[in-house]
């Protein structure tokens, strides 16, 4: 590389990866072939359209359209889904392909002009996603949003109060699915409520596609119209997103894609997602996200006996949130997630502050997520976890010098090579 100040900011980053614990749920490590294939000449082609003959508005795309025909067949083998359903793998990311499937089954996000409740959606504070209609994202300006959350004793999601705002409000779209919920998600349960009121069903898998995957967490397939879910994360593959729906609303889902909000797709990163669904098949898959969900267990639980209180009291997957507001004899002054998130990553832990059910100021909240996926893809196991939780509780009550911390947990670290 020729470029010397990009090479060493390159260097430092691949350095800062290699030696740090990384707790943040959303990330995780892809494998060489993924990086190989992310970063080939796949990248140098247009290919506007779909693979299907006569639908690009390029020529040279033969191999292209294999490619996008070979990702859409490997992702539905993944997930066991027949003819019934439809795949759209251009998405470029998780946020776009939710917007893309409210402009396909609401239309035009003309706000002013429309009556009625669009979407029903998990608030951010209860772990739902932005753009499941929080109202600083385009889905909660342009859409008109309900939102629901959990139990505030159980922390889990109130099933009875969703169905009574699904009767009362009537949405056109209930959305299932979050970004920082530690337990199962009951697909069927919502799915059947959206029947009742003649509601779509749309399902955001993003977190816990992997292990739906593997069968460690029920799907929502046979209860959805249409399912979103990102390619990073638990899946282990590049920053893209795959909407799956049913075969009815193929057409509209595609053009929603294109020419709807996006132009030529990113044939380099489909060609990545047929990587990552070929891998997803793999024996060794389901074996890694078993070893998820045991560190994910065994962190959550050596992080209670340090005395760190837990949203709904644990985990059943890849994520656990902690509520600072009820963990005592913490180092810092208030129950502030930001503060929390930086005394850890001075120390070299990386979580992330996260909203936990209550709070109304997401740029400082009082949890933290953390999550299992990536340093299991570096062969951590149980017993790494728990020198972990004891880390944190150093950083977060005893108030241990960050340099020193940061010590043991680049020892630990070299122990355990990024590349796979």
């Amino acid at each position: 590389m020729s470029d010397k100040v990009l090479k060493n900011l390159l260097k430092r980053e691949i350095r800062r990866q290699k030696e740090t614990i990384n707790l943040i749920a959303s990330e995780n490590f892809v494998s060489r072939e993924i990086l190989a294939i992310v970063g080939s000449p796949l990248m140098n082609k247009y290919s506007e359209g779909y693979a299907a003959e006569g639908r690009r508005y390029y020529p040279g795309n033969q191999h292209y359209n294999e490619i996008e025909n070979l990702a859409i067949k490997r992702a539905k083998q993944v997930f066991k889904l027949g003819n019934g359903w439809h795949v759209n793998v251009q998405p470029y990311s998780g946020s776009p392909a939710n917007l893309e499937i409210y402009l396909a089954l609401l239309g035009a996000p003309l706000k002013e002009k429309k009556s009625g409740v669009d979407i029903l959606g998990m608030s951010l504070a209860a772990g739902g996603h932005l753009t499941h209609g929080h109202n600083v994202n385009l889905s909660g300006l342009a859409y008109r949003v309900v939102q629901y959350g959990v139990d505030k004793k159980t922390g889990l999601i109130d099933y009875r109060e969703l169905e009574r705002l699904a009767k009362k409000h009537q949405p056109k779209i209930i959305v299932s699915g979050a970004t920082a919920y530690p337990r199962k998600v009951d697909f069927k349960k919502i799915g059947q409520i959206a029947k009742k009121i003649n509601a779509y069903h749309m399902a955001d898998i993003s977190h816990i596609a992997g292990l739906i995957a593997v069968g460690l967490h029920p799907p929502p397939f046979p209860y959805a119209d249409a399912v979103m879910t990102t390619t990073h994360k638990t899946l282990r593959g590049p920053r893209a997103a795959v909407i799956f729906c049913r075969k009815e609303l193929a057409d509209k889902i595609d053009k929603a894609v294109f020419p709807g909000m996006q132009g030529g797709p990113h044939n380099n990163t489909i060609a990545a997602i047929a990587e990552t669904f070929f891998e997803a098949s793999q024996p060794s898959f389901k074996k890694y996200q078993k070893q998820v969900i045991k560190n994910s267990r065994a962190l959550a639980q050596s992080l209670k006996k340090f005395g760190f209180a837990l949203v709904s009291g644990g985990t059943d997957n890849h994520l656990m949130l902690i509520n600072l507001k009820n963990s005592p004899n913490l180092s810092i002054k208030e129950p502030d997630g930001l503060e929390a998130e930086k005394k850890l990553e001075a120390a070299g832990i990386l979580v992330n502050r996260n909203s936990i059910p209550g709070d109304t100021r997401p740029f400082r909240p009082s949890g933290l997520r953390l999550g299992a996926p990536a340093m299991t893809t570096r062969g951590m196991k149980e017993k790494q976890m728990q020198i972990i939780a004891k880390l944190i509780y150093q950083v977060l009550v005893e108030a241990k010098n960050p340099n020193l911390v940061r010590k043991e947990v680049k020892k630990l670290c070299l122990k355990f090579p990024v590349a796979r």
